[in-house]
């Protein structure tokens, strides 16, 4: 059973169903091709994708950096993270985002992340959808979504099978 349209609960179901979807390569994925950005990073598009399919209010991540700007723009930036914040990173200890993933649990000195176009050998562009834990430290700012309200457990995280490449 779906969890209600707009809800974190239902963006949660569409992020966990996409874990382990492979790129063609040179960044052509479905989730460029519904934002008019196919060939180009797309861990803002696979966001962005995400939220549309689940019916959450979609801030534009496409481009990361401008993605941060809208939410700071709306008052909805924030410097400490919560689940389902749109995390926005910078690899190299800058203040720009290079690299945006979703906030899915919080711990101490770490965030857990579902995130798009990333791998284990390339954190910003590696082509992937995976389950990430970073370091808090890699994170300039988080943007909070307006979610539906929703009373019930959130999905639990599971391996599900590799997903198909896209076709050109």
């Amino acid at each position: 059973m779906e969890s209600p349209k707009g809800s974190l609960a239902r963006l949660l179901e569409v992020m966990i169903a996409e874990i382990g979807y492979v790129e063609t390569p040179d960044n052509i994925t479905k989730y460029g091709k519904a934002f008019r950005a196919d060939g180009k990073p797309w861990c803002g598009s696979f966001q962005n994708w995400c939220e549309k399919q689940a019916g959450v209010k979609v801030v534009n991540t496409v481009w990361t950096p401008g993605g941060e700007i809208l939410y700071k723009e709306a008052n909805k930036l924030h410097k400490t993270p919560k689940a389902g914040d749109v995390g926005f990173m910078n690899f190299s200890g800058g203040k720009k985002p290079e690299h945006v993933a979703r906030v899915i649990e919080v711990n101490k000195d770490t965030v857990k992340t579902i995130e798009g176009n990333t791998s284990d050998k390339n954190q910003a562009n590696g082509g992937m959808v995976m389950v990430k834990d970073r370091h808090i430290s890699l994170f300039v700012s988080f943007g909070r979504p307006d979610f539906v309200e929703f009373s019930g457990d959130l999905p639990k995280l599971q391996t599900p099978k590799k997903k198909e490449k896209t076709k050109k």
